[in-house]
């Protein structure tokens, strides 16, 4: 990029450019409706429209997605070779999270995760819609695309959601271990990361039930609560999500919820007549040219693939877990779900190994 260009693009992104004469005028009015409310009369020139999507844009891990924007005028008029287009992740209540992308015509600069991922697709007339490639688990969220014409300066937002799963997790050391930084470490080694309490809320809407608090992505403790009982909360509560609120992220300790979406590969079950240790697992699982599978993996191969399976197996983290799709007699409680038999010290069983497609 030259100099010049360059800096511009930069003082685009950090919100710190001066806007410019762009032969509008208007003048803020009272309307005459009696009410105290103001309008906008524009003289000589016309409004800057920009529209995304209302519907929230779906996708999955690994994806590539388009997050739709388009601008126009009313009344209807010629656009500038130079408008400044900008795209910005936000937070769940709408301040600014980081930058994403900044343009100027056809040039484009994208910053942080998103370098190599996001570029914009304008292959129709006004259009500034963001192709995100490679989709990660932290993508999810909302994003503003912001349009500047000279002085006018237009923006909407649209809400990018993963489709995916919301999982409990406690380590090996039992419940109420992890401090806040150390729930994100576990997420992460489980093919995973701290969901956002929008993700929670949908697993307790679809029917997630569970009485220990754990992390959210946001610093707060919060559990779902589906059928109102005595040790979660007490019996006069509604069903719904109990929150202790934001927490020490060093001090205190409490359990993790984890969000893991679609997956890349496959999961599959390897059995031995004997059984197995947990290091003969993970070695018949590289003879497979694959790798014992994390946890976030199961979850999202018995959610999306329909992985039925009543074996115990081990996972990379030394759990014995089995998916069940179909309960049945001797498989388990009778709501489907992903079971547990803990971290347990001794024993051989079968192993779920994860491969790449």
């Amino acid at each position: 990029l030259p100099l010049l260009l360059e800096a511009t693009l930069l003082r685009l992104a950090s919100g710190s450019h001066h806007p410019f004469y762009n032969g509008f005028y208007y003048n803020h009015l009272m309307n005459d409706k009696g009410n105290g409310q103001e309008e906008v009369d524009y003289f000589n020139g016309a409004k800057l429209v920009v529209e995304t999507s209302k519907d929230p844009v779906y996708s999955s891990n690994g994806a590539n997605v388009t997050l739709p924007c388009h601008y126009h005028y009313e009344p209807d008029m010629e656009a500038k070779p130079k408008i400044r287009i900008k795209w910005s992740k936000l937070r769940d209540d709408y301040t600014k999270e980081q930058d994403v992308l900044v343009a100027i015509g056809k040039t484009y600069m994208a910053f942080g995760d998103f370098q190599g991922r996001a570029h914009l697709r304008q292959v129709s007339r006004r259009e500034a819609s963001l192709v995100i490639s490679d989709v990660r688990l932290q993508d999810d969220g909302k994003y503003r695309c912001e349009v500047i014409d000279g002085l006018e300066d237009e923006s909407d937002v649209v809400d990018l959601q993963l489709q995916g799963i919301v999982f409990p997790y406690q380590p090996p050391r039992g419940q109420y271990r992890l401090n806040f930084h150390e729930a994100e470490q576990v997420c992460q080694e489980q093919g995973a990361i701290l969901a956002t309490f929008n993700q929670l809320f949908q697993a307790w809407s679809e029917g997630l039930d569970w009485c220990n608090a754990g992390w959210l992505a946001d610093g707060t403790v919060q559990y779902p609560i589906r059928l109102p009982r005595k040790p979660c909360g007490g019996l006069h509560l509604a069903p719904g999500i109990r929150s202790y609120g934001p927490r020490h992220r060093h001090l205190h300790r409490f359990d993790a919820f984890c969000f893991s979406s679609g997956l890349r590969g496959e999961v599959f079950y390897l059995d031995h007549p004997a059984g197995m240790t947990l290091e003969e697992a993970k070695q018949r699982c590289q003879d497979a040219g694959a790798e014992i599978a994390r946890v976030g993996q199961l979850y999202s191969a018995w959610k999306f693939l329909g992985l039925d399976r009543c074996n115990a197996g081990w996972l990379a983290d030394g759990s014995v877990r089995y998916p069940i799709t179909k309960p049945r007699a001797n498989c388990g409680p009778v709501e489907p779900g992903v079971r547990s038999f803990g971290f347990p010290s001794k024993g051989r069983f079968g192993v779920f190994c994860y491969k790449e497609r």
